[in-house]
């Protein structure tokens, strides 16, 4: 019982406490590098985050190449596009001195990588020939946030940003690309059970250069809300700034049209809080560094070998299709191995005692539902495949019903202010930003966007300034 109250969370409904214990209890990082702001991940974390990646990956390389450019960006590369700059000035981590002499020119360490990639963009386009360009990058970026930093979510290191970048020729050519973006965005989620909601960012929450920017957000379970993914249209804007041209087929130098998007860890943090319970991470199949667990129940030795060598081929059999699987053989009670696994998130355990052996069966559990059911031994491969399957559609629709329900239409600055702690409302809006500013200072939520694919029409008005709204927007506290 002593390991299992050191492992002990507190209720999920204390979210905040809940989650700075699970990063640590179920081994995803160590909050102890004496760097505020910078976390270690340990091997059973960065398991799962090779895992996640790997699915941006599988979904970029499609028709993505993958590259790699410096951390370090001079200054006067970085200085040139001033929207963007003063986005980011007060964020910046400066490097000024090689050893003890001070450098010609100082060096950014990259809060984004727009002005270390985009002067190379500018040697490498040359015609329409070479265009459309779609590359993308997994890398760490520096920003010195000053808000309270939080792992995965609020961070001086992000040590998995992915970012794409990519040139065309039109500016409806990058338009469709952030569309395209935002799809790939929505697949991803799908595949780590987690719904989100897409808007446009109003002109002042845009990235700083862009034209426009689409966001996805998650609900967190405190009610409120991650942007856990951004695509921006930059429009001409930084080919004018660092001279990326290309010759039409008319043979004139035109400059060519751009868009970025980047996805960070904050799609594990995300992950991790939908999903989890008061028993700690319940992780989809596709992602869990150990997909199955299989728990021997060996009572004074007996029928210790045969109970063994029966885990051993359950276990050669799953891997054998597949699945990552392994064999608790600690010292441990059973009771204290199902609340070790079940803290890390494992989907499915498997048990093997006396009676299982006997009767050429295992008994297997749900880690979502904890539904226990026996299952005989040469059924155990398809229905794992089943199991996989079922406990990732549970997951999702779990999640989507929570964010449905916790989406809340409001016609009234008091609705306003009675539901904003249950999540996300959707109010009229009159397009003025002084109503979102009225907002943030009264209530403590702003602005989200304005809902993807929704017609510009609204019956109410504003209920902030009572002008006419001509649309609706998400509005809800945030990280």
């Amino acid at each position: 019982m002593e390991e299992e109250n050191e492992l002990a969370l507190p209720a999920k409904e204390n979210f905040s406490e809940w989650y700075n214990d699970i990063l640590v209890k179920a081994e995803i990082m160590d909050v102890r590098y004496p760097v505020k702001g910078l976390y270690v991940w340990n091997p059973f974390g960065f398991s799962i985050r090779k895992k996640t990646y790997s699915i941006i990956r599988e979904l970029l390389d499609r028709d993505h190449e993958e590259t790699l450019f410096p951390l370090l960006i001079p200054e006067n590369e970085f200085m040139k596009e001033t929207k963007h700059i003063k986005g980011f000035e007060e964020e910046v981590y400066w490097v000024t001195h090689g050893g003890t002499s001070p450098l010609e020119v100082n060096l950014a360490l990259r809060p984004t990588s727009e002005t270390a990639i985009y002067p190379i963009y500018k040697l490498w386009v040359r015609s329409h020939a070479d265009l459309p360009i779609k590359y993308y990058q997994i890398v760490n970026t520096f920003r010195y946030e000053t808000k309270h930093t939080r792992p995965l979510i609020r961070l001086r290191e992000i040590t998995s940003f992915k970012e794409a970048h990519t040139v065309h020729e039109t500016w409806e050519d990058a338009a469709a690309q952030v569309d395209e973006a935002i799809d790939r965005y929505h697949e991803f989620y799908e595949r780590l059970c987690l719904p989100v909601l897409t808007s446009k960012r109003p002109e002042w929450d845009k990235f700083p250069g862009a034209d426009y920017t689409i966001a996805v957000d998650a609900l967190m379970p405190d009610g409120r809300t991650l942007q856990v993914g951004t695509a921006h249209h930059l429009g001409n804007n930084f080919a004018k700034t660092f001279d990326i041209e290309y010759e039409d087929p008319n043979g004139e130098q035109v400059y060519a049209y751009q868009s970025c998007y980047g996805i960070s860890e904050r799609c594990i943090a995300a992950m991790i809080s939908v999903h989890g319970d008061d028993k700690g991470l319940i992780l989809p199949p596709e992602i869990a560094p150990v997909q199955v667990i299989i728990i021997p129940i060996i009572f004074k030795n007996k029928d210790k070998e045969s109970i063994l060598d029966a885990c051993k081929n359950v276990k050669g059999s799953l891997e054998s299709a597949g699945v990552k699987t392994k064999i608790d053989t600690s010292d441990r009670r059973p009771g204290a191995k199902y609340y070790r696994w079940e803290m890390k998130g494992v989907p499915l355990r498997i048990e093997i005692g006396p009676k299982d052996l006997k009767n050429e069966s295992v008994m297997m559990v749900r880690r979502d539902t904890g539904d226990k059911e026996q299952i005989a031994m040469d059924e155990i491969n398809d229905t794992v495949a089943s199991k996989f399957e079922s406990i990732k559609s549970n997951l999702y629709e779990k999640a989507k019903a929570e964010l449905e329900n916790n989406i809340i239409e409001c016609d009234s600055l008091d609705e306003i202010e009675n539901k904003i702690v249950k999540g996300i409302l959707k109010i009229p809006w009159c397009g003025q930003e002084e109503c979102n500013d009225e907002l943030e200072e009264n209530i403590g939520a702003g602005i989200l966007g304005i809902p993807v694919n929704q017609e510009n029409s609204s019956s109410s008005p504003c209920p902030v300034c009572g002008g006419e709204a001509n649309t609706k927007i998400y509005v809800s506290r945030t990280y």
